[in-house]
């Protein structure tokens, strides 16, 4: 019997490559001839990589191949990027990826037989590649299906105003998108919707080629999103929808950082159940020392304990991903550890889902990252929100508005490519949030612990995300 081998071409980045590594694993484990090959795009910006790439287990090494691709001769420059350059760079891997496939042992094997392209949601690009070897393509959203609507609903917009999406949108509306309950305001959309340049455009175009593919997993569970997920299901211009997570890596690497993370685990083991405030903001989050001395002010006030993942921002001239502090003292107030000593503890690197998974850990401020919401979710810890870039201030109002699994701090505080000094968030806001967060009392507890047992029920035998994997097994299979 032929083996069937799946291609995944993830977008650079540990976000999107992680993920995508670990639906393969899945995969595998559902068919014994399935194989996947990963072609792993990079930018020097990210450095984790290589010690990623070979942690993989394995038990998993026969059938899943990581394969680093060489990177291409292009304009881009890490001096200028800007998000029309980042789809550019990917673009600009369309012969790497045709290379590595023609060179591979399946494309000449009579054993094996190339059975498409898993492709990310920036990935569209190399839809064009699958049509040259004359199989089919599917999406990998990475994100969540209200998203997925979304960026349908303005790939739909364009065709029926103009490319200029950002033409169309008021800064004080709102958007009623099929996906969401309630009407979005215009200040809670993606970034890239909102600025006035081609990036807005390339996006929504991403959304046209996703109609060519022949089906969408996306990394979230029905129970969560059903709303969104009957939304897109009821469109029938949209291909069949595959709701396959939480995909999440359970092992989360923490075999890098032995003393910082056992130092973080001896900590919150000293601390009541639910008593902890953990502050995190992804790999791409800091804050400028005004900021961060607000924080810290709400943090003291608030009397709760706190763990704070806190990074120095890199310099405004660059691109660069935030960087530990020698010594944090220097952007926080005067005497601050002194008077919080016992209660918080600051640190840099952190093992999220370790210490969200921790029982001591009552509250997560965050920037709704869709990894770290699914994370949270997973471990029944509900979100402060505090959105940075992305498409996380959509993240942010569909917990806080749509699912009601959340507090807001802000919805609509942006710092991305465009924005890079936003309002300050005052000490007195901060620390209102976090005292709806840690209320014991809050409906919102509840909700967060009632889906965290559905989330783990979702990949179970029988559980919706298992079965709608097994439906895209079949689909492949097939085709």
């Amino acid at each position: 019997m032929k083996t069937a081998e799946l291609v995944f071409i993830p977008a650079p980045g540990m976000g999107h490559l992680v993920p995508t590594v670990e639906v393969a694993k899945q995969l595998v484990d559902r068919h014994e001839q399935l194989s996947i090959t990963v072609l792993i795009m990079t930018i020097p910006l990210e450095t984790n990589i290589p010690s990623y790439t070979k942690s993989l287990s394995s038990d998993y090494s026969s059938r899943i191949t990581l394969l680093p691709l060489s990177q291409p001769e292009t304009s881009v420059t890490m001096s200028s990027f800007n998000a029309i350059n980042f789809f550019e760079y990917i673009s600009s891997y369309k012969g790497r990826v045709k290379d590595a496939v023609s060179e591979t042992s399946f494309s000449s094997s009579n054993s094996v037989k190339l059975a498409g392209f898993v492709i990310d949601m920036f990935c569209t690009a190399m839809i064009d590649v699958a049509n040259e070897f004359g199989i089919p393509s599917y999406v990998f959203y990475t994100s969540s299906a209200a998203m997925l609507g979304l960026q349908l609903h303005f790939q739909s917009l364009s065709i029926e105003c103009s490319p200029k999406v950002h033409n169309y949108v008021e800064p004080e509306s709102e958007v009623l998108i099929s996906t969401y309950m309630n009407p979005v305001p215009v200040k809670c959309l993606p970034g890239i919707i909102l600025v006035n340049d081609e990036s807005s455009t390339m996006f929504v175009n991403h959304a046209r080629r996703f109609r060519e593919t022949k089906g969408i997993m996306v990394n979230t569970f029905t129970e969560l999103e059903s709303h969104a997920l009957k939304a897109l299901s009821d469109d029938e211009k949209i291909p069949p929808i595959y709701p396959v997570g939480p995909i999440l890596n359970l092992e989360n690497g923490n075999e890098d950082h032995n003393q910082e993370y056992d130092a973080i685990m001896k900590w919150l083991d000293e601390k009541p159940n639910s008593s902890v405030v953990f502050l995190c903001f992804g790999s791409k989050g800091s804050f400028e020392e005004d900021q961060v001395k607000e924080i810290a002010n709400a943090l003291e006030s608030s009397g709760y304990h706190f763990l704070w993942s806190l990074r120095r921002p890199p310099p405004k001239d660059k691109l660069q991903f935030p960087s530990e502090f020698e010594n944090p003292e220097e952007v926080l107030p005067e005497g601050f550890f002194q008077r919080t000593k016992g209660r918080g503890k600051v640190i840099g690197w952190a093992p999220q889902l370790a210490i969200l998974s921790h029982p001591s850990v009552g509250g997560f401020v965050s920037h709704c990252g869709w990894n770290s919401t699914l994370e949270s979710v997973r471990s029944g810890v509900p979100i402060a929100t505090w959105p940075l870039y992305a498409e996380q201030q959509s993240n942010a109002f569909q917990l806080v508005k749509d699912l009601g699994m959340a507090v807001e701090i802000k919805m609509d505080y942006r710092e991305d490519f465009n924005t890079r000094n936003p309002p300050l968030v005052k000490a007195e806001e901060i620390e209102d949030g976090i005292r709806k967060l840690m209320d014991s009392e809050n409906k919102i507890r509840a909700k967060v612990t009632e889906m965290k047992d559905k989330s783990r029920a979702a990949l179970l035998e029988g559980g919706s995300s298992y079965v709608a994997l097994g439906h895209f097994v079949e689909t492949v299979m097939k085709n």
